[in-house]
């Protein structure tokens, strides 16, 4: 079976946009090529394309899901952050603490800045009390 020319489509196709990224026209690409290189003696029943198919759409599914919970976990992340505003906070070790004025959300945490221009990395052991 040669699939040369499948595997070049598919490298070029996840080069241009991100790894995960499939969809069905890839998909039903791969799914012709088969049929073009497929054994005539020993072809592929329908119901194994309806298979792979289901499997497909159940990643698709999957992928979609995971996008928009990411999606709710930064608001939720967001709103929580937001709330932290004009409270007194305390670093872990007692060593920083003040009136936070500004908030920053990074893809690894939470940063409060402190009206004094300090920071406080958000996370266990830290105290936030009202001002």
């Amino acid at each position: 079976m040669d699939v040369s020319a499948v595997t070049q489509s598919t490298q070029n196709k996840s080069t241009a946009g991100s790894p995960q990224a499939v969809d069905y026209e890839s998909f039903l690409k791969l799914l012709v090529a088969e049929m073009k290189n497929q054994d005539p003696t020993s072809p592929m029943e329908s119901t194994d394309y309806v298979a792979q198919l289901a499997a497909f759409s159940q990643v698709e599914q999957s992928v979609q899901t995971n996008k928009k919970l990411d999606e709710i976990l930064q608001a939720s992340s967001l709103s929580q952050a937001g709330g932290l505003i004009g409270r007194q906070i305390t670093s872990p070790d007692g060593s920083t603490s003040g009136i936070v004025a500004e908030v920053r959300l990074y893809s690894d945490g939470v940063v409060a800045i402190l009206q004094n221009g300090e920071q406080v990395i958000v996370g266990p052991g830290v105290t936030v009390s009202e001002a």
